[in-house]
C-alpha cells in the first residue's frame, strides 16, 4: 500500500493522479486532514483516511498498512510548527511500522539557512528513526516566478531582478510530483538522497524568453526584484540555486521542462 500525505495539495494531488496511472487504485490510499477536500478520490476506488499533522493518534492510524509513505512537509512555516509536526509524523510511522518514508525535503538541507532548517531538523529525525527512508531535496518550484504575474512584466516591457546575474535550477511542480512518484513505486530508492533540480536559466534569459514568446520587447535590469519575495531573491544572489544535477531527469526519464515551456504556460502561449 503507498500512502500519499498532502493529497489535496498541489504536489501531493499530482503525485497521487500518476500513481493511479501506475499502479490499481485499492494499493493507495491519501492522508487528509478535512476528508471533505478529498472526496473526489472516494469515486475513483482510493482509500482515503483522516490524519492531521498536529494529531498523532489520526497519524498512527492512517499510516497502517502502508508499503510506501509520502510525506509531503507541512505548509506552515511558523517557527517552531513545522519540526513539531514533522516529529509526529516521523513518531506515527514508526508505530505504524511503515517500510519507507519518501519525504518531500528541500534543496541543500544538509545546511538550509532560514525557514528552510526545517527541512534539516526533518532529516535528522527520519535518519534517526531507524525507518528506511528516501530524500527528495527539492528546489524551489518554478511557478513561483513563471506565472500569469509575468504578463505585468511583458506590458512594462521590464524585468527587474535583484539576482546578482547568478542562474536558478527551479523545477515545475509537474516534473517534481513525477520524482516522488517514481520513487515510491520503484525499487533500489532506499537511502537514497535526490537533488531534485531544473535546467539553469538566469533572470536576463527569463527577460529573453518573455521577448520571444511575446512578441514585445522585455529588458532585464538588474536592482529591486519583483518577481519573488525579497527572501527568494538573496536566496539568488547567493548562488543558492546555482548547481545542477541530474537526479530528477533520472527520475523522470527526460529533460525536466525548461524556462520556454514555463513562460508559455504562464503567458498562455
Amino acid at each position: 500500500m503507498i500512502v500519499v500525505t498532502g493529497a489535496t495539495g498541489k504536489l501531493g494531488g499530482l503525485v497521487v493522479e500518476d500513481l493511479l496511472g501506475r499502479v490499481p487504485a485499492s494499493e493507495v490510499a491519501v492522508v487528509a486532514r478535512a476528508l471533505g477536500k478529498a472526496a473526489g478520490y472516494f469515486d475513483r476506488g482510493v482509500d482515503v483516511r483522516q490524519g492531521d499533522y498536529e494529531d498523532p493518534g489520526s497519524l498512527r492510524i492512517a499510516f497502517e498498512g502502508a508499503d510506501v509513505l509520502l510525506f509531503v512537509s507541512s505548509p506552515d512555516t511558523t517557527p517552531g510548527t513545522r519540526p513539531r509536526q514533522h516529529k509526529n509524523v516521523v513518531d506515527a510511522a514508526v508505530d505504524a511500522g511503515v517500510g519507507r518514508i519518501v519525504y518531500t525535503s528541500a534543496i541543500n538541507a544538509q545546511n538550509a539557512p532560514g525557514f528552510l532548517a526545517d527541512h534539516t531538523v526533518t532529516e535528522k529525525l527520519l535518519t534517526a528513526s531507524g525507518v528506511p527512508h528516501t530524500f527528495l531535496r527539492n528546489t524551489f518550484y518554478q511557478e513561483t516566478v513563471l506565472n500569469p504575474g509575468l504578463k505585468a512584466v511583458v506590458d512594462a516591457g521590464v524585468l527587474r531582478a535583484a539576482d546578482g546575474g547568478r542562474p536558478v535550477n527551479f523545477a515545475s511542480i509537474a516534473d517534481l510530483a513525477l520524482g516522488a512518484s517514481a520513487t515510491l513505486t520503484g525499487d533500489g530508492h532506499a537511502g537514497a538522497v535526490y537533488e531534485l533540480r531544473g535546467p539553469l536559466w538566469t533572470f536576463a534569459d527569463l527577460a529573453d524568453v518573455l521577448t520571444s514568446v511575446s512578441g514585445r520587447p522585455v529588458s532585464y535590469e538588474a536592482g529591486e526584484g519583483e518577481q519573488g519575495s525579497a527572501f527568494l531573491h538573496d536566496l539568488v544572489a547567493s548562488g543558492f540555486f546555482a548547481e545542477p544535477s541530474g537526479d530528477l531527469e533520472k527520475l523522470i526519464g527526460r529533460p525536466p521542462a525548461g524556462l520556454r515551456a514555463g513562460v508559455e504556460k504562464a503567458l498562455g502561449a
